[in-house]
């Protein structure tokens, strides 16, 4: 295929790199927002773990009936419907005081981003079309993704106050003006969507039996494995890391959401800094020694927070021990293992296949995120948030040998007389 342009046009970066960034910081509230619904709603902790579910179980079903079929109805016109709806369920968290009502926005978040998700990457494929500009966007747009979800844990904190318990609501009217003025910049900016006309013609069923297909080969089989393990790490340590800054290391909830952007912060940074890594070396060499590093951080982390906690609520920065910021730290490892992974399987496909392939990857993703959460709830509300934050250690080692079978896969394919990742009939 010939390459359209040089770079990318920048209305349509700015588009995906404002999406993502929008969704970061929505997807990744969650682990405010339970925080906040015990206080506020005075819900469990396994009754809070839900919200993790409401979004990324709609993200999976979404994703995997509708990811094939997004090339038929157009990546720019799914988007502008999907910030609408987006921005309603966002005006309606406000309006309505109720933990019902915050569970069925997650629902909404997870359904227009089960859309996005498949959108962006799509585009990705679209505008750069050949692996080196594909992983350099992709890990661009990742790490705006990961800006946004920084981002949001000082937006959210912002609007915490504890002598008003419905207050933090008030961010959602923030976030359903930026829903609007995205579903604007997506109607006004062009996309050139001519390579996804050959799919017009193709039938749903044809579509979805032909993303289906992919998972029969086995190295997309060993790919799916370590993106669903990665996000069950990702999201299992995201989602109750302010709870456990609050009730373990006892911080004030709003020191504790602003604690937890740290690790957002790491993964922003590692990311961003990956990508210029990645030129000097090996990809499956680099995210291996990523994951390899991980288990000691955790372990440096547990045993240098072990007195942590046992005085009264620290209420100021000022007061902070220096030793409850390793264990944020472990984003700048986990970082480049997701964009990486996703590009080489990606940037393989034609583009045609991109969609139905990210739907996959979606789905996977999907659920690993809810059951990391739903696990890390369990071991926390079962055995205290320190024995959750160890339970990490299992996932990691299941992710470890999840990349060295796919690099192994990865490898054949290369050598055989069929191009690597070709889908079948």
């Amino acid at each position: 295929m010939k390459a359209r342009s040089s770079s990318p046009p920048f209305p349509i970066v700015l588009g995906l790199a404002a999406t993502y960034a929008l969704y970061g910081i929505l997807l990744n509230s969650v682990g405010t927002v339970i925080l906040q619904s015990i206080s506020s709603f005075g819900v469990s902790k396994t009754a809070g773990s839900i919200l993790e579910a409401c979004k990324d179980l709609t993200i999976a079903v979404v994703s995997f009936f509708l990811a094939s079929s997004l090339p038929r109805i157009g990546y720019r016109r799914a988007l502008i419907v999907g910030m609408l709806i987006l921005g309603g369920g966002c005006a309606a968290m406000p309006l309505v005081h109720s933990f019902q009502m915050t569970a069925l926005s997650y629902v909404i978040i997870g359904a227009t981003f089960g859309l996005a998700k498949v959108v962006v990457y799509g585009t990705i494929g679209l505008v750069a079309p050949d692996p080196h500009r594909h992983a350099s966007l992709t890990g661009f747009i990742e790490g705006v993704f990961m800006a946004g979800v920084l981002s949001g844990y000082w937006l959210f904190s912002a609007f915490i106050d504890p002598f008003a318990k419905f207050a933090w609501l008030d961010v959602y009217w923030l976030l359903a003006g930026c829903c609007a003025a995205l579903a604007a910049l997506w109607a006004l900016s062009p996309l050139d969507e001519t390579p996804l006309r050959s799919q017009e013609q193709v039938s749903a069923v044809r579509a979805f039996a032909s993303m289906l297909a992919l998972v029969k080969q086995p190295v997309v089989g060993a790919f799916l494995l370590c993106a669903f393990v990665y996000v069950l790490i990702e999201q299992g340590l995201g989602t109750w890391m302010p709870t456990f800054n609050n009730e373990v290391l006892r911080l004030s909830p709003q020191l504790s959401v602003q604690l937890a952007s740290i690790y957002a912060m790491s993964l922003c940074a590692g990311r961003i800094g990956s990508s210029v890594i990645l030129r000097r070396f090996s990809r499956f060499g680099f995210v291996i020694g990523c994951t390899a590093a991980m288990a000691p951080l955790v372990l440096v982390a547990l045993a240098a927070t072990m007195n942590a906690g046992n005085g009264p609520l620290v209420q100021s920065w000022a007061a902070v021990s220096p030793s409850v910021l390793i264990l944020p730290l472990i984003g700048l490892l986990l970082a480049p293992i997701y964009p990486t992974i996703n590009s080489v399987v990606l940037s393989a496909l034609p583009v045609e296949q991109q969609a139905g392939m990210t739907g996959l990857i979606v789905v996977f993703s999907a659920i690993g995120g809810t059951l990391g959460s739903f696990l890390t709830a369990r071991l926390f509300a079962a055995f205290g948030g320190r024995v959750a934050v160890a339970g990490v250690l299992i996932p990691i080692t299941l992710l470890l040998v999840g990349l060295l079978v796919f690099r192994r896969m990865s490898h054949n394919a290369r050598h055989t007389a069929q191009a690597p990742l070709e889908p079948t009939a």
